[in-house]
């Protein structure tokens, strides 16, 4: 088709959103001709969305900037089955209790990006166990069981590579399709919702509900997926060696979430400022055109902003002149993640490896001993070469403090008490 006239999206293709779609040309006359409501789902497997989710998360917010009503749909019901596209393996199977407590922290962190509220466009938080915990499961089969081919699902990508890899896929398992399907219609029934975004890894269980609510309900209904984001090299997106780089700021500091992001490979600056900020165009244009050193000012923006939005104004200015003061002033900076040690510890000799164990840089005693080994430990900015060296009260600033480093780009406090 031609260049869409919505504004939605017209925005989301141009900036690299738009993978498949059911029916675009329809999609964008119902965008033109009225107030959408869309979804995405999110699983409750743990406490916290990773980056990983963060471009659905940008999707659901530019469907709101564009005037259309979001909603939210928390996994309840669904994670107690877990959902097996492209995994290797079952998930592990989560109690009710382990569910409500990633439910709440993954709730948080949408109140940064959407308006919640009474208003037409504000968005929606629903949660799938209200009405997947109280189906029958007899009447569930008999009403919509005929409308899905077992043919049909097993030719979805998402089943038949686990198939050919002779990996199980237990019936459980199996039915997480069928429930994302009766989600949209249900979702279509109690709040007019007529379009279910997702990854690309979504497209056969978005198809099973768009084609369940024209078989069952006579409604055209529409689904959309985004591409699966991995960097240049091929890294799978919200993964670093240090471990997932959460939302949460409880699980992640806004410190080492804006890290993340200015560590982002040069030819990837110019993809994420689309994806992950709301920068206009033609400024992300000029900021990937940038070259040599000076692409690490667009890197800096690209962290800012991604920051911004995240973890609000005012912490992202402040990790923003942290990490200036850090690498560029070379001062020890209070902002930087800090972890309390008891002064008795440095009156006896803290060990350099249980140091940096416990700031946080390394996740082990072994890691510690290979990152000195490899030249990379540093306290107060000197190399330490020694893996049995000890910090003293020596070792501490007039600010109370010892920085210990990772590398040239992670860093963190003891401070003294």
């Amino acid at each position: 088709m031609t260049t869409p006239k919505s504004d939605f999206l017209a925005a989301i293709i141009e900036r690299g959103f738009m993978h498949q779609c059911t029916d675009l040309e329809a999609l964008d006359q119902a965008f033109q001709d009225e107030m959408v409501t869309a979804y995405i789902g999110f699983d409750c497997t743990a406490d916290s969305l990773h980056v990983g989710s963060l471009l659905q998360i940008m999707l659901l917010r530019w469907l709101q900037k564009t005037g259309h009503k979001p909603i939210v749909l928390m996994g309840g019901g669904t994670s107690k089955i877990g959902d097996p596209s492209f995994k290797d393996e079952a998930r592990k199977l989560l109690s009710e209790e382990d569910i409500a407590h990633n439910k709440a922290g993954i709730q948080q962190v949408f109140a940064k990006y959407l308006t919640f509220g009474d208003a037409p466009s504000d968005a929606v938080m629903a949660d799938n166990a209200d009405w997947l915990d109280g189906l029958s499961y007899i009447p569930f089969l008999r009403k919509y069981g005929a409308h899905f081919s077992v043919n049909r699902m097993l030719s979805f990508d998402s089943v038949k590579t686990r198939l050919e890899r002779e990996q199980s896929l237990s019936f459980l398992e199996f039915n997480y399709m069928i429930l994302q399907a009766y989600d949209f219609l249900e979702l279509r029934r109690r709040y007019g919702c007529t379009l279910q975004m997702g990854g690309s890894d979504q497209w056969g269980n978005i198809v099973n509900g768009v084609e369940l609510a024209r078989r069952v309900d006579q409604q055209t209904i529409f689904g959309l997926t985004s591409p699966l984001i991995t960097t240049s090299s091929g890294a799978k997106m919200g993964k670093t060696a240090q471990g997932a780089v959460w939302l949460n700021a409880d699980k992640l500091s806004a410190y080492d979430f804006w890290q993340y992001w200015r560590n982002t490979e040069d030819a990837d600056v110019g993809r994420f400022l689309r994806l992950f900020t709301e920068l206009p165009m033609d400024e992300i244009a000029r900021l990937e055109a940038l070259g040599g050193a000076e692409i690490n000012d667009a890197k800096k923006i690209l962290a800012t902003e991604i920051t911004r939005l995240c973890h609000g104004d005012l912490v992202a200015e402040q990790v923003a002149e942290t990490a200036r003061q850090t690498f560029e002033a070379g001062e020890s900076a209070e902002g930087l993640p800090t972890v309390d040690v008891p002064g008795s510890d440095l009156a006896f000799g803290l060990g350099v490896v249980e140091a940096l164990r416990r700031s946080g840089l390394v996740a082990s005693n072994g890691e510690a001993r290979r990152l000195i080994k490899g030249g990379g430990a540093r306290v107060n900015d000197a190399q330490i070469a020694d893996d049995a060296a000890v910090l003293g009260t020596v070792d501490v600033t007039s600010d109370g403090v010892i920085k210990l480093s990772s590398g040239k780009k992670r860093h963190a406090l003891l401070k003294i008490v």
